[in-house]
């Protein structure tokens, strides 16, 4: 499993980046066709005192206003992911992996992102409530958990809950096992009980029969 981010910027800012171009490009066709080359070359001579020079590229103002977005949806996609990773402890199962846009400046912005997640049981139900809890807390570590992060959370709730009923069931039976060996010892001794009083009978006689068999009684005879 994945925790995903998707910005709305990805999709939004694109088309309207595409939009923006298309309707320039337009623009300069139809106005190059209809005004003269003295206008034409005044137009041009505007749009340069407009334009910025960014990462090295001449841009319009619009353009301008879509990487500086680009470079905040950049900043907020890789520290959403660096938090998912540092909360991740033992259940990141590796580094995150971005999908990035070109800007006009042709500078690549990473737009999207995820972290591999390893949403795996333990050998016990304590070690699967354990990894069940780092699970949750590396999906809602962002500041904006994404959809996909509440996603994750939610199996790893659910994986949890199953754990503490196996845990329940497995102390249930341990203690039927205990109950069953204390009877059984109980039993034992209680078995045993006739043995020793039977032998204690039998002694006590012996030691009765061995004094009778010992005694002699003197007889005198007065003369």
């Amino acid at each position: 499993m994945q925790i995903k981010n998707t910005s709305f910027y990805q999709f939004a800012n694109s088309d309207l980046w595409n939009t923006k171009t298309q309707s320039n490009q337009n623009a300069k066709e139809l106005s190059s066709t209809q005004e003269s080359q003295e206008d034409s070359t005044k137009e041009t001579t505007e749009e340069k005192r407009n334009t910025q020079m960014v990462n090295g590229k001449e841009l319009e103002p619009d353009e301008v206003q879509y990487v500086r977005e680009l470079e905040s949806i950049d900043r907020n996609v890789k520290a959403h992911e660096a938090a998912h990773i540092a909360a991740g402890g033992g259940v990141v199962s590796g580094g995150a992996s971005y999908g990035y846009t070109r800007g006009p400046d042709g500078k690549m912005y990473a737009v999207s992102g995820e972290v591999p997640i390893s949403m795996k049981k333990g050998k016990t139900p304590e070690e699967t409530i354990q990894n069940a809890r780092q699970i949750v807390a590396a999906a809602m570590a962002p500041a904006d958990p994404s959809p996909q992060d509440y996603k994750v959370a939610a199996s790893a709730m659910q994986m949890e809950s199953q754990a503490r009923v196996e845990q329940s069931q497995e102390k249930i039976q341990e203690n039927e096992e205990n109950l069953k060996e204390e009877e059984q010892k109980r039993q034992e001794q209680e078995q045993e009980k006739p043995f020793f009083e039977d032998s204690k009978k039998q002694y006590a006689l012996q030691i009765y029969t061995q004094n009778q068999t010992s005694y002699q009684p003197k007889i005198e005879i007065a003369g």
